[in-house]
């Protein structure tokens, strides 16, 4: 049995409603596999980082967050607290755990946990802990603010942005790989690559159009797409994924390479690895961050290594 106090955080409106018609099930196997727990069910976006956060400071020691990649990253956002600008830890031995019911499941394939519920409470009931690195930027929001937040995943922007933006307003009720790539398909169509200027830890890298940009602390983004290969979770550096004025041809003809990670060949595409990462640019460029549209550039990535503890397969 477990022997942490822990408390579960589950977004009921994940994988199209089924989280919360399928609770009681999920909720039962959770305790059978480690014994007695506390559970909230979040009814509004951005509520599980509070969540998250109280429960830490009531003493709780492992949170569970339930739900798909953008809970996953309310959830972390509420391991922290920001003190002028800086995330201090609420508690620095607490332990993230995740159980993905969502549409994307990127966050569950980086941490090498196979899909469905079982192997997820398997992971509860014998995994191992371990400290991973996460990332921290500042955006401009919707309504205009410079704010700070953190990601576990990947944050990217670009055509990542504009789909999230496009499926994030769809219903999924089709999965995660068909709402991203129907969502692909159509902003596609409509995309004009972006004229982006990018510098990596205080040296220009990058000025021109940008198809999408990865700053990737993960390998996977948007239902399933290995847009980074290289990168690791706990090595103290971004891998930074730059597809340039990818024309739409070129995109049609790289078809599905993206999910086989076989983009990088493109003339188009390079890579860059560093610890902070900084993107300005004078159009509107979303972002996608852990899935979720916060807002646009301009934008600073920082990594914060092994800033987290996670617990992970064996």
């Amino acid at each position: 049995m477990n022997t942490f106090k822990t408390f579960v955080v589950v977004n009921p409106h994940s994988a199209n409603r089924r989280t919360g018609r399928e609770w009681p099930q999920i909720s039962r196997a959770i305790r059978e596999a480690i014994g007695n727990f506390e559970a909230l069910l979040t009814r509004a976006p951005g509520e599980a980082t509070r969540i998250t956060r109280e429960a830490l400071k009531s003493g709780f020691q492992m949170i569970v967050s339930v739900g798909g990649d953008g809970t996953h990253n309310e959830v972390v956002n509420g391991f922290f607290n920001l003190e002028a600008g800086k995330p201090v830890p609420v508690n620095p031995e607490a332990v993230l755990a995740v159980v993905t019911k969502g549409t994307g499941g990127d966050f569950r394939k980086a941490l090498k946990i196979e899909k469905d519920i079982e192997p997820a409470i398997r992971v509860l009931q014998e995994g191992k802990d371990r400290l991973i690195d996460a990332g921290m930027l500042t955006l401009v929001n919707h309504r205009e603010e410079k704010v700070t937040r953190l990601f576990i995943n990947i944050a990217s922007f670009g055509i990542g942005g504009e789909v999230d933006d496009r499926v994030n307003r769809q219903t999924k009720a089709l999965g995660g790989k068909i709402s991203f790539l129907r969502g692909a398909v159509v902003a596609t169509l409509l995309y004009k690559n972006k004229h982006v200027k990018i510098s990596i830890d205080g040296e220009k890298k990058w000025e021109g159009r940008v198809y999408n940009a990865a700053v990737a602390n993960g390998q996977y983004f948007g239902g399933g797409m290995w847009v980074a290969p290289g990168s690791k979770l706990d090595d103290g550096l971004f891998d930074i994924v730059v597809m340039g004025d990818m024309s739409f041809g070129e995109i049609l003809a790289g078809g599905t390479k993206i999910y086989q990670g076989k983009h990088l060949e493109h003339p188009k595409v390079q890579v860059f690895r560093g610890r902070v990462v900084e993107a300005v640019s004078e159009e509107k460029v979303l972002l996608d961050v852990d899935g979720e549209q916060p807002g646009r550039l301009p934008s600073v990535f920082t990594i914060l290594p092994k800033s987290i503890r996670i617990r992970m397969p064996e």
